[in-house]
């Protein structure tokens, strides 16, 4: 009969761990938490200095019994739930839950799940660490106070069943401010030159770049500008100047850490990073290998570290000199980012558990996107233990009268890390020059053209990018990137289309209602000193009460003021002169999931819904009828002609009424400005809101 009781999340692990441990081990699962906070009330008590007040999880009750009744057997019970602040509150939870008494409660941990470090976990058991505890219940205290305290007031402005998030607020102003960047963004003319040369003896012309004059940098701003200085280079004679060979190093990526591993797996395999989090738990937890049984194959996936415990260093380095010759081992170089605020550093980067097991030698025991993310992972690592690229660069500078061009060249001399690994983004190529080329070359002019060029507006938020930004910003940490963006795009409040995000009609009447009445929630300073204090729980030094005590009566006095200013305010659905074909009522305008709609006001009698098709006030630049409105299959929001599909007119930007006064065209609203929508043409102009 067992003797010893392990406990761990999920039941993946149940079987990975149970055949590391004899038969004096019972392994079992907590299938996720045990007791949480109450749904139907905030479940804080401010009255009672704050005190959660936490209840058995619904449907828990019959695998709790199960695990109380192995608790009073066993003589030692090891609770081994995941290494973090998440984990330990489970590990927590579960002691008060199986009232276990304090002699009873052996906390291990493992950052991978191999049969070395679950043994060792073992020798190395702990108490619960509170410090760990409180930090993850005063972010689930916070996070409930957010939501429960501002939620009914977007259900009053807006729509019933909103909800606000601290964190997910913070990231839905991110993407509207970048948003509002876009939209109102003028795009700036400007010219490159480009002269083909070619050079005697050699059957290849090269391309060079336009740099300035003698003088230095030149910018080109206009089509005159490009023609004066095209008719005076074409009377030009073109020689070179200078040649500059040399060498230039590229470093290898460090290992994948939680927020790097999402944003490559976005870019490389197009995973979402919810997706991305959920095949690492996979990996992790451990896949039926053939042969080998459940074998966990990355390390844990929850890290902001990119540190490599020694043991793996050697092994890796030893791999590598196998496989590959021992100039690519690079010694231990993987140093950690310099900027990197404070780190968990508990963990490691996230890591293969086993490098002999290849994506190869794994490949049929997997399923494509395991084998994708784990070949990625896998990749990575064995990368960052390599030594630098090394490239050959050329550099020609040349001249014409005072005008100044440059060709540079470069090819790779050593592969370096590149020989395993090149990342999504890399689109260095090598390039080379023809060999004769040196100084006495000489060079006539084939052809030289200037080429007209628009400024871009900034680029749409992506998952990948706004993981970095909020990574950058200190929002979040690992385990709340993917939870954060998936939830505002379930409720709604952002759109994906393609890879791209955008706000959509219901984020931004949720952002509008949030900054007005609750700026300091989406204020990304505080939220990032709000993390950091947190940081300070888990490192003993700040009381998780006292972040409460001091956020709750702030919060409290923003939700009275905007519950006052909105006592006198009836949100009532807005009557249209839209009749219902089907019982001849006024139609109204409701909110749903994806923006404004059309109800029958007689529900439930009459269930008549349609679109709601805006009107702006401008007549339709192309037919003269009303411009409405309109949102994509996803909600993103873009203007068109009413009398679709007889008229196409769209525009993402908001036409207006007044017609551009230099080409008759018409004009959209960039912010404080008008801007002619052909770019072409490129007339500004300041307007106030009013106007149109």
């Amino acid at each position: 009969m067992a003797k010893y009781l392990v406990i761990v999340e999920s039941p993946a692990k149940v079987k990975t761990i149970g055949k590391f441990l004899g038969s004096n081990y019972k392994v079992m699962a907590s299938q996720g938490h045990v007791r949480d906070l109450p749904k139907s009330q905030m479940g804080i008590d401010p009255e009672n200095d704050y005190e959660p007040k936490y209840i058995t999880i619904r449907g828990k009750g019959e695998l709790l019994a199960a695990l109380r009744k192995e608790a009073k057997k066993a003589t030692k019970v090891y609770l081994a739930t995941d290494p973090d602040r998440e984990g330990e509150a489970i590990s927590w939870h579960l002691a008060a839950a199986l009232k276990l008494e304090d002699k009873d409660i052996y906390r291990i941990t493992f950052n991978e799940i191999t049969k070395g470090a679950v043994k060792e976990s073992l020798k190395n058991a702990r108490k619960i660490d509170m410090n760990l505890v409180d930090a993850q219940q005063a972010r689930r205290a916070l996070d409930r106070i957010v939501g429960y305290g501002i939620s009914p007031l977007l259900w009053a402005k807006i729509k019933r069943g909103l909800s606000a998030g601290r964190v997910q607020s913070v990231a839905l102003r991110i993407i509207c401010d970048r948003e509002k960047l876009i939209d109102e963004f003028i795009p700036e003319e400007y010219w490159t030159i480009e002269a083909n040369l070619n050079i005697e003896g050699e059957k290849k012309p090269i391309v060079a770049q336009f740099t300035g004059t003698s003088k230095g940098k030149l910018e080109i701003k206009s089509k005159n500008e490009a023609d004066e200085i095209l008719a005076k280079l074409k009377k030009e004679k073109f020689s070179v100047d200078q040649i500059k060979k040399g060498e230039r190093n590229k470093k290898a990526p460090l290992p994948f850490t939680t927020s790097t591993m999402q944003q490559e797996a976005a870019k490389a395999l197009n995973f979402a990073t919810q997706k991305t989090m959920r095949i690492a738990q996979q990996l992790y937890e451990g896949i039926e290998i053939e042969g080998r049984g459940s074998v966990g194959l990355i390390t844990y996936l929850r890290t902001d570290s990119t540190r490599v415990a020694d043991e793996a260093v050697a092994t890796t380095a030893s791999f590598i000199n196998d496989n590959y010759g021992k100039e690519y081992v690079a010694g231990n170089h993987t140093e950690a980012k310099k900027d990197e605020k404070r780190i968990q550093d508990a963990h490691e980067a996230i890591r293969p558990t086993d490098l002999t097991l290849s994506p190869v030698v794994v490949k049929d025991s997997l399923s494509r996107d395991q084998f994708r993310l784990y070949q990625l992972i896998w990749k990575r690592f064995i990368a960052s233990q390599m030594t630098p690229a090394v490239y050959e660069t050329t550099s020609v500078k040349i001249k014409a009268g005072d005008y100044r061009f440059s060709v540079s060249a470069s090819k790779v001399k050593f592969e370096g890390f590149m020989a395993v690994y090149k990342e999504a983004d890399d689109e260095e190529k090598s390039n080379t020059l023809a060999k004769s080329l040196d100084e006495n070359s000489k060079l006539s002019l084939e052809n030289v053209e200037g080429i007209q060029h628009f400024t871009q507006p900034p680029a749409h938020y992506t998952e990948a990018s706004l993981v970095k930004s909020l990574e950058e910003l200190g929002i979040g940490r690992p385990s709340t990137y993917a939870p954060t963006i998936s939830t505002i795009i379930a409720r709604h409040y952002v759109a994906k289309e393609q890879k791209n995000l955008y706000v959509t009609e219901l984020g931004i009447a949720v952002n509008n209602a949030m900054t007005t009445a609750f700026p300091v929630i989406v204020d990304t300073q505080f939220t990032a000193n709000m993390e950091s204090l947190l940081d300070g729980v888990e490192d003993g030094y700040v009381d998780w009460k006292d972040i409460i005590r001091n956020f709750y009566p702030d919060l409290k006095e923003a939700i009275d003021t905007a519950s006052k200013e909105l006592e006198n305010v009836t949100i009532e659905d807005e009557v249209t002169d839209v009749i219902c074909e089907n019982c001849g009522r006024n139609m109204v305008i409701k909110y749903g999931p994806h923006g404004k709609f059309l109800a029958c006001p007689g529900f439930p009698e009459c269930r008549n819904t349609k679109p709601y098709l805006e009107k702006i006030g401008v007549p339709c630049p192309k037919c003269g009828k009303d411009v409405v409105l309109k949102k994509t299959k996803k909600g993103r929001i873009f203007f068109g002609c009413e009398g679709y599909p007889e008229c196409d007119f769209v525009s993402w930007q908001k036409p207006s009424v007044k017609p551009c006064p230099e080409c008759g065209g018409y004009m959209v609203e960039k912010g404080s400005k008008l801007a002619c929508a052909n770019p072409e043409c490129g007339h500004v102009e300041a307007f106030k809101k009013n106007e149109n």
